[in-house]
């Protein structure tokens, strides 16, 4: 993979008519490093956010030998890669084949369900495996999330006691997990979900042997400053605390975004200006999917190309090259009021979903991806960005 010292080196050198992917390395190493330090318990990447392999081998090279997989191409793809690695198979719904082709061929043995339907399918296309670790998935509340997850997947209390008392009888070992939901903006999240769990332990009077506190740890935006991160994981250690359990169960997370977003940008060229809206090469079917349906606000800047940028910013919003009007990005993304055409934007905290949902729609496709030695242009691990963008 090509390299590059920063943005503007790679602009002015390849001069790219298409979109282009940048990938950080050193911001990938200082978030699997921030999680492996503070989290009290196995950190999986959850592989759905990015499953680029060269973003994995990154992941894989500092330390992270845990992946919450969703589907047998992920666990091939992290098998190919890390053939020791410990896989979760944490999709509450799978087919029988994928559930028995886990097990028997991938050596999967941790898997994740929600109804009774579901454990029965695991225990028959496991011929009944006396080896499986169980993960009852609890339906909590996502009212402090960007994106809410819980009306898909997640067991009701009431459904998840009966659930407890199954898989215990049937399992090796057992978990209960639960998701808070995409880009949680409140630590109190994790509280109310902890405590939710605790409820179960105490009706059913099973202590789960592994608590798994899902995803959902958020990223930084123009528009969503989160707390720091080391408040989050404080308010999981403190709710484990306050269950006053005999045992404590072992601790795992799933997180995803917190690890990637910020180690991924494209590079975006503009191809017309009409007032306050740009027509850019890239757009909500190639890697801008978060900036048009859930309406992210990405960082923003023009890269520098040998002009004087405005001091005075403006707000617009883009349009993609497709011919679909839902190809759109409200915004605002705040950039130099002198932008033209043939100008190059930089948008960031792409690293999570942003090459996940690309598409080949219209035939505009690019997967020129290269790697870049720069500072993203928001982080949530350096407190200096908190309210103010980084310089590259």
């Amino acid at each position: 993979m090509q390299k590059f010292k920063d943005v503007n080196e790679l602009v002015n050198t390849l001069k790219p008519d298409y979109p282009v992917y940048c990938i950080r390395p050193d911001s990938i190493k200082i978030s699997t490093q921030f999680f492996k330090n503070n989290f009290p318990g196995k950190v999986l990447y959850a592989v759905k956010t990015n499953p680029n392999e060269e973003v994995l081998k990154h992941i894989i090279s500092n330390g992270i030998e845990n992946f919450d997989t969703a589907s047998i191409n992920e666990i091939l793809l992290i098998k190919n890669l890390k053939p020791d690695a410990h896989i979760y198979f944490m999709h509450t719904v799978k087919s029988r084949k994928d559930i028995s082709e886990a097990y028997f061929n991938l050596g999967i043995r941790d898997f994740a369900l929600d109804t009774k339907d579901e454990l029965v399918k695991i225990l028959e296309a496991t011929n009944h495996a006396k080896d499986l670790t169980l993960y009852i998935r609890i339906s909590i509340s996502n009212e402090h999330a960007e994106i809410d997850l819980s009306r898909k997947f997640g067991a009701l209390s009431s459904e998840a006691l009966g659930l407890v008392r199954l898989c215990k009888d049937h399992a090796n070992k057992i978990g209960i997990s639960f998701h808070v939901g995409s880009q949680c903006m409140h630590k109190i999240s994790f509280t109310k979900a902890i405590s939710e769990v605790g409820n179960i332990i105490k009706k059913t009077k099973i202590i789960p042997d592994i608590i798994n506190v899902g995803g959902g740890f958020p990223s930084i935006y123009p528009d969503l400053n989160p707390e720091p991160l080391e408040n989050y994981l404080n308010e999981i250690k403190d709710s484990i605390a306050k269950l006053n359990l005999p045992v404590t169960p072992e601790l795992i997370c799933e997180p995803g975004r917190a690890i990637v977003a910020e180690s991924g940008s494209t590079i975006v060229k503009v191809n017309l200006r009409k007032k306050h809206k740009l027509y850019i090469n890239d757009g909500t079917y190639g890697t801008l999917f978060d900036a048009g349906v859930p309406n992210f606000i990405l960082p923003s800047r023009m890269i520098l190309n040998g002009r004087i940028q405005s001091k005075k910013l403006t707000a617009f919003n883009f349009f993609g090259p497709t011919c679909d009007s839902m190809d759109y990005m409200k915004g605002p993304f705040m950039l130099p009021n002198n932008i033209k055409e043939g100008d190059y934007i930089e948008l960031g905290q792409l690293g999570a979903y942003g090459l996940t949902f690309r598409t080949k729609f219209n035939g505009f496709y690019s997967d020129k991806i290269f790697e870049t030695a720069d500072q993203p242009i928001m982080s949530l691990y350096d407190a200096s960005s908190k309210v103010k963008y980084l310089v590259a």
